[in-house]
C-alpha cells in the first residue's frame, strides 16, 4: 500500500501523508462479524481515568478477528481485503468450504481468490496457519500463540514479522520484532508471512485534528504542570523538574525496569531486547 501526498492548499495539508486505500475493497463490513465498540474515553468501570489522553474521536464498529485459526483442514478462499479502524493492519475476509465467514489479519502478498488452510496438513505458504514445529527455519511468521489454543497474541501490528530461528525438543526459538528471542511451545500456532500495510508507520497526520479523530488527546509535559498534578511540576521560573524523571505516580522512568524479577515466563526468554 503506497503513501498518498497532498498539495499544501491549507495548513493542515502541508506535510500530510496518508495511505492509498485504492487497492482495498470499498464495501460495508460483514454484518455478522461486527459489533458495537463503546467509547469509554479511557475510563474504567468505576468511571476513573485508567488510560490517560484518550477521548473523542470517530465512532467505530469492532470487527471480530479469528486469531485462533481453528478451522482444521477446511480450505478457505479470500474474497476481500478490507480496512479495519481498530488496528494498524488490514484484514481479509475468508469464506470457508462449509460456508462460514471469518476475518483474519491480512499478511503481505495475500491476494483475493487465494485458498488458505489451517492445521498440521497446511503447507508453509503465506496466509496458512500451522504449528511452529512444522514451520521451516528462517521463515517469517506473525500472529504467534504463546499458550496453546488461546490464539495469536504476538506480532499482529502492521509490517511486523517474527522469524523461526531454531527447534529443540518441545520448544521453538522465535526472534520477535523487538529483538527479543523467546522459546515457544512447538504445538503453538503461527501464520506464515509478515503482516501487510507496512507503510502505516510512515504516515504523517499533518494536523492535530487528525489525532483527535483517532481518540488521542493532547499530551502535556510534567514540568509545565502544577505540583498537585505531577512530581515535576512547580518551581519558580522554568525548571527541568529538579529530580530524576518519574511518572505522575512517582515511578522512575527512562531506563527503570518494571518487569517482575520472579515472573514465571522469564525462563522462556533466551535474549532480551537490550
Amino acid at each position: 500500500m503506497a503513501l498518498k501526498e497532498y498539495r499544501p492548499n491549507t495548513p493542515g495539508l502541508r506535510g500530510r501523508t496518508s495511505l492509498d486505500y485504492s487497492d482495498l475493497d470499498k464495501k460495508p463490513a460483514e454484518k455478522r462479524l461486527t459489533k458495537g465498540h463503546p467509547a469509554n474515553a479511557g475510563r474504567d468501570s468505576a468511571g476513573r481515568i485508567s488510560v490517560r489522553r484518550r477521548g473523542g474521536g470517530n465512532k467505530r464498529r469492532y470487527r471480530s478477528i479469528d486469531f485462533k485459526r481453528d478451522k482444521e483442514n477446511i480450505p478457505g478462499r479470500v474474497v476481500a481485503i478490507e480496512y479495519d479502524p481498530n488496528r494498524s493492519a488490514n484484514i481479509a475476509l475468508v469464506v470457508y468450504a462449509d460456508g462460514e465467514k471469518r476475518y483474519i489479519i491480512a499478511p503481505r502478498g495475500l491476494e483475493r481468490g487465494v485458498t488458505i488452510l489451517s492445521g498440521d496438513q497446511a503447507a508453509p505458504t503465506v496466509g496458512n496457519c500451522l504449528p511452529l514445529e512444522r514451520v521451516p527455519l528462517g521463515t517469517s511468521v506473525h500472529n504467534v500463540e504463546l499458550e496453546l489454543g488461546r490464539g495469536g497474541q504476538l506480532v499482529r501490528a502492521a509490517g511486523a514479522s517474527a522469524v523461526v530461528v531454531a527447534k529443540e525438543k518441545d520448544y521453538v526459538t522465535v526472534k520477535l520484532p523487538s529483538g527479543e528471542t523467546r522459546l515457544v511451545f512447538r504445538r503453538c500456532r503461527a501464520t506464515v508471512g509478515s503482516v501487510g500495510n507496512e507503510d502505516h508507520m510512515n504516515v504523517s497526520l499533518g494536523k492535530a485534528g487528525l489525532s483527535r479523530h483517532l481518540r488521542r488527546r493532547p499530551k502535556v509535559r510534567g514540568v509545565v504542570m502544577n505540583p498537585v498534578d505531577h512530581p515535576h511540576g512547580g518551581g519558580e521560573g522554568r525548571t527541568s523538574g529538579g529530580r530524576h524523571p518519574v511518572s505522575p505516580w512517582g515511578q522512575p522512568t527512562k531506563g527503570y525496569k518494571t518487569r517482575k524479577k520472579r515472573k514465571s515466563s522469564s525462563k522462556f526468554i533466551v535474549k532480551r531486547r537490550r
